[in-house]
């Protein structure tokens, strides 16, 4: 038996702009469904927006969208400075874990266009590189080396 989980955004009339980001990030292939295309009047104001979004692409990343009905304001998200450490209160981030620091700098370039860094991509205790934003869509990511600490 295997489980594989996505990551699903609820994004406020975003979505499709959001995967075609996420795309020219991470490469693969743009599926979308829209409220029209299940049977919305097409003169319905939500009826072009994204009800299943996904990106998939071969190297494993994958992250679903859709467009929660009749929301246009952008989700809050808080980000402080508490004991010396900058923090969130988003309640998940979108976590990218790659084996280069080459792989999480490009990474990084892309998703920062637009985006508020909590904390700048470089190196950790337990990572070659590690950093964390907010990008211009309201989601938080966090980049990182897997393998050895920087030091």
């Amino acid at each position: 038996m295997s489980v594989t989980t996505t990551t699903h955004l609820n994004l406020p009339g975003t979505a499709r702009e959001a995967l075609a980001h996420y795309r020219s990030v991470f490469g693969g292939e743009v599926h979308i469904t829209t409220y029209g295309d299940l049977g919305m009047p097409q003169d319905a104001p939500d009826a072009g927006k994204v009800v299943f979004g996904r990106v998939i692409a071969d190297s494993g990343f994958s992250v679903m969208a859709y467009d929660v009905p009749g929301r246009h304001e952008p989700f809050g998200g808080l980000t402080t400075r508490r004991n010396g450490m900058t923090v969130t209160d988003q309640p998940f981030f979108v976590s990218v874990n790659v084996s280069t620091l080459g792989e999480a700098e490009g990474y990084w370039s892309a998703l920062a266009e637009g985006a508020t860094v909590i904390e700048a991509l470089a190196a950790s205790a337990w990572s070659a590189g590690f950093g964390m934003l907010t990008d211009r869509f309201g989601v938080t990511w966090s980049v990182d080396v897997a393998g050895t600490p920087a030091g």
